[in-house]
C-alpha cells in the first residue's frame, strides 16, 4: 500500500462507534487521523464540523478513506472537497430504523426519517458524480457498555429503579450489535471490492425478544431479574404521567416491544465476512 492508502479520516472520532474505528484502524497499521468538533489535545485530531469542511479541509493530509459514525448528509457539502484531497472510499454508518419508522404514528420521527432517506440519496449521488466509492451500513440497535443511548438507558433504569415495565410481554425480536462489532464491520466493508456502491443490514450476532434482550441487561449488571409486562392500554396511561422523567422516549416504543425488528446479514456476510458477537452485555458499577 501507497502512504496515501494507509491515511483515514474518522469523521465522529470520540462517538460510540468512531473511538473503535480510530482503535482497529491503528491496530492494523493504517493512520487514522480523528474529525471532532470539540478540541483535542493528543495529535491525530481535527477540530472541525464536516458540514463545513472549508474551515478544516487544508488540515487534512490526503487520504484514501473515510469513515463517518456521524448523520451521513452532513457529508454531502464535504465530497468534492474528499475528491480533491485524494478520497476514493466512504463508508458510512445509517440505521434499520428507516425500514422499521417511516410508518411511525410519531410525526417528529417520519419527519426525521424522510429527510435521513433524502439525504443519503443526495450523498449517494455526490459520490457517483466525483468516483468515490460508497458504502452504507444498516445496523441494528446499537450498544457499547455504558456510553450507548440505547442498552445503557436501559441499565441505568435497573441501576435506579431496579425493575423495568414491558408493554405486553415484550416478545418482539431484536438483534442488537456492539459498536465495536460494526467499527471493525465498517472497516472490513471498506477493504472489499464487493461492497462498493451498496448498502448492508448489519444485525448483531444473536436474535433474542426484547424480554430476553432486558433480562440480559440485568444479568450484565449482577441484578436479579425484575421484569413486569403492562396491558398496551395501561402503558400508555402510565407513561404520560412518566414522560418528564424520560425526556427522550416517546409512547410508540411501548408499541415496538412487540414488534420483530429483525434482518438477515446474509448479504454482508458474503461481501465483507459479517461475524458480530452475541449480546452478552457486561456492566461495571
Amino acid at each position: 500500500m501507497t502512504e496515501i492508502d494507509l491515511r483515514a479520516l474518522v469523521v465522529g472520532g470520540t462517538g460510540v462507534v468512531g473511538r473503535h474505528m480510530m482503535h482497529h484502524l491503528a491496530v492494523r497499521g493504517f493512520q487514522p487521523t480523528g474529525l471532532s468538533r470539540s478540541a483535542r489535545m493528543e495529535p491525530g485530531w481535527i477540530r472541525g464540523n464536516v458540514a463545513d469542511p472549508g474551515a478544516w479541509i487544508d488540515q487534512l493530509q490526503p487520504c484514501h478513506t473515510v469513515y463517518t459514525s456521524a448523520s451521513i448528509p452532513l457529508l454531502v457539502p464535504a465530497v468534492s472537497c474528499f475528491a480533491d484531497n485524494g478520497v476514493r472510499r466512504i463508508v458510512g454508518i445509517s440505521t434499520t430504523s428507516v425500514l422499521t419508522k417511516l410508518e411511525s404514528v410519531i410525526a417528529e420521527e417520519r419527519d426525521a426519517l424522510a429527510g435521513l432517506v433524502k439525504g443519503e440519496e443526495e450523498f449517494i449521488a455526490a459520490c457517483e458524480r466525483h468516483g468515490i466509492g460508497w458504502t452504507i451500513l444498516r445496523p441494528t440497535l446499537i450498544y457499547d457498555e455504558g456510553r450507548d443511548v440505547n442498552v445503557t438507558r436501559l441499565a441505568n433504569l435497573i441501576r435506579r429503579y431496579g425493575v423495568i415495565p414491558l408493554a405486553g410481554r415484550g416478545s418482539g425480536l431484536r438483534q442488537p450489535v456492539h459498536a465495536e462489532d460494526l467499527a471493525i464491520g465498517a472497516i472490513d466493508a471498506a477493504a472489499s471490492e464487493a461492497a462498493v456502491n451498496r448498502t448492508y443490514v448489519v444485525p448483531g450476532g444473536e436474535t433474542l425478544t426484547y424480554r430476553e434482550m432486558v433480562g440480559r441487561i440485568f444479568d450484565g449488571l449482577g441484578r436479579r431479574r425484575k421484569v413486569v409486562p403492562v396491558p398496551a392500554p395501561l402503558w400508555r396511561a402510565a407513561f404520560k404521567l412518566a414522560q418528564p422523567l424520560f425526556p427522550r422516549a416517546n409512547f410508540a416504543m411501548g408499541d415496538r416491544m412487540s414488534k420483530h425488528m429483525t434482518f438477515d446479514a446474509s448479504e454482508a456476510q458474503r461481501d465483507f465476512n459479517w461475524r458480530p458477537r452475541g449480546f452478552r452485555p457486561r456492566f461495571t458499577d
